[in-house]
């Protein structure tokens, strides 16, 4: 299945009832959407530091006008940002840290890293697809590891 039909279809499997889900619960499974999608696709999502080199690599290779990152743009960029997070917790530890009465908390989430280090994943990914690669979000993550 390709990277689009995944995305796509993500759009369209049913929500629950109650839809009452926590935005924690939406960063796990948009991270673990993702990371089907990716490794469907060529690139090697497994929570590893190397795999935020293919997260770039999906934004280098995604973000043009007929690119993937052309449609569902917000839905891929937090799927992206849960993606980086996770990893981020898996690699350094740490923890989400949401406002959910904040309306932006989609945005501000933010991981804090058990060295006290706060990163913002989602704030990250809107620079990198504006930006382009001086947003880097390997250089984002390798950072940690100094």
């Amino acid at each position: 299945m390709s990277l689009l039909n995944i995305f796509k279809k993500k759009n369209t499997e049913s929500e629950p009832e109650n839809n009452q889900n926590t935005l924690e619960q939406d960063i796990k499974a948009s991270c673990e959407w993702v990371i089907r999608a990716l490794n469907s696709s060529g690139y090697k999502a497994d929570y590893t530091l190397e795999s935020m080199k293919e997260v770039d690599r999906f934004f280098d290779e995604q973000n043009t006008p007929d690119g993937i990152l052309s449609k569902n743009k917000g839905q891929i960029l937090f799927a992206l940002a849960s993606y980086i997070g996770e990893t981020v917790i898996k690699l350094y530890g740490g923890k989400w840290v949401i406002d959910e009465d904040d309306p932006d908390n989609e945005i501000n989430m933010a991981v804090h890293t058990s060295s006290g280090t706060v990163l913002w994943p989602a704030k990250r990914c809107m620079k990198r697809y504006t930006n382009g690669a001086e947003d880097s979000i390997y250089a984002y993550v390798y950072t940690l590891n100094k």
